[in-house]
């Protein structure tokens, strides 16, 4: 493989919970001036508040949706973030210098790599294999959140003990057996693979290995590659679907949008993290209205404070008993315009906006995911239904 220009691959260790300092710059060739800005890469997940599982279903008729909105990123123009990121590769969105916590799955006490990852403000970490002398794949907050909903209630076995475990004996109890390859990508690989990757296989982060060495170079996320495309996308004609509503361009989940009470104890927030596989709840007052926003990154902070052995507080109470400080939930309108709604989420480095009406009533959740399948794959003619 041809070495391309840029960082240096950062240092990787296998630990409890080490790193090296974490800054989010793009390689300099790339930058489009030289004052740019640089990305905070300590991701703030969005936002607060709380009660019982509830879901609605907003029919399409609900929002004025009109049929056919597919046809506005079938036009020529509307391929150009499509070529962007076909004619870039993954190793031109690795930052120059990163943080990456690499766990060994022979790690005694699977409760330290919790307490790592929030020690060192990172998500996810790449599982290393010594036997298989390979990467075998990711520990995230999912984990920890199976583990607290699998065992909490249990009346078999007690959470202090699944907090003993190694990480590898984690793996073989709630895996059993069922492993997955892990899902990878190489730096020479283009980012829209490196986007198709992540939406085909619904994950949230995509390690970039070096085939030769074998090393992690960084993990990709859906929010580094529309910074990417966001700070770079201006050297390029922007399509005309940008001036588009999100209602016309029926852009995100309007349907079965999962929403929890602000009274609902957190175990009830993690039973619809596990039941529908969504990233973030918003949450809502006894009038119904969007009050905050708990999202999987919240729970992780259970671990941080050593308070998941009572997950029968409110959600109310659990964010305001976050440590990380963040402002109200980050909202949006069918109304506004997708280029107003992408410079939102990447000014504000969250991962998704809930749209509300007028009233504060939510109507549905426009996500990264949601805006890189229109802005990349839809308009190369591939269905997020049909990966």
């Amino acid at each position: 493989m041809e070495q391309l220009p840029g960082p240096t691959a950062p240092q990787v260790a296998l630990l409890d919970a080490a790193a090296c300092p974490e800054e989010e710059g793009f390689p300099e060739a790339l930058c489009p001036r030289e004052d740019r800005e640089e990305e905070e890469e300590e991701e703030e997940e969005d936002r607060r508040r709380n009660r019982r599982p509830v879901t609605f279903t907003l029919g399409n008729e609900m929002l004025g949706l009109g049929p056919g909105p597919e046809s506005e990123f079938q036009t020529p123009d509307a391929e150009v973030y499509m070529h962007f990121l076909r004619s870039h590769c993954c190793y031109d969105a690795v930052p120059t210098s990163c943080k990456l916590v690499v766990f060994d799955i022979s790690l005694e006490q699977i409760k330290k790599a919790f307490v790592a990852l929030v020690a060192n403000g990172v998500r996810a970490a790449p599982l290393w294999d010594s036997k298989k002398q390979s990467f075998v794949g990711m520990l995230t907050i999912t984990d920890f959140i199976n583990i607290l909903h699998r065992y909490y209630r249990s009346p078999l076995v007690q959470i202090y003990e699944v907090e003993e475990h190694k990480i590898e004996t984690w793996r073989e109890v709630y895996l059993q057996g069922s492993f997955k390859p892990l899902v990878y990508i190489s730096p020479s690989n283009s980012l829209f693979d490196a986007v198709y990757s992540l939406i085909k296989h619904k994950i949230h982060r995509l390690p970039v290995i070096e085939p030769v060495s074998g090393n992690v170079l960084h993990i990709l996320t859906h929010k580094r590659i529309l910074k990417f495309l966001h700070i770079f996308g201006s050297t390029i004609p922007k399509p005309r679907f940008l001036k588009k509503t999100v209602q016309e361009l029926c852009v995100g989940t309007f349907r079965d949008v999962a929403v929890v009470p602000e009274t609902a104890p957190i175990y009830a927030a993690l039973e619809i993290f596990v039941d529908r596989r969504v990233s973030a709840l918003p949450v809502i007052n006894d009038a119904g209205q969007v009050v905050g926003l708990y999202s999987r990154f919240d729970v992780i902070h259970l671990a941080a404070q050593k308070t998941y052995n009572n997950l029968d507080i409110s959600v109310r109470e659990a964010l305001r008993q976050r440590t990380i400080c963040l402002e109200g939930v980050l909202t949006c309108y069918p109304h506004e315009t997708m280029e107003a709604i992408i410079d939102r989420i990447a000014k504000e480095q969250v991962h998704r906006l809930v749209l509300v009406d007028e009233n504060r009533y939510p109507r549905g959740i426009v996500s990264l995911s949601d805006i890189l399948q229109a802005l990349v794959l839809t308009p190369a003619g591939i269905d997020r239904f049909s990966l």
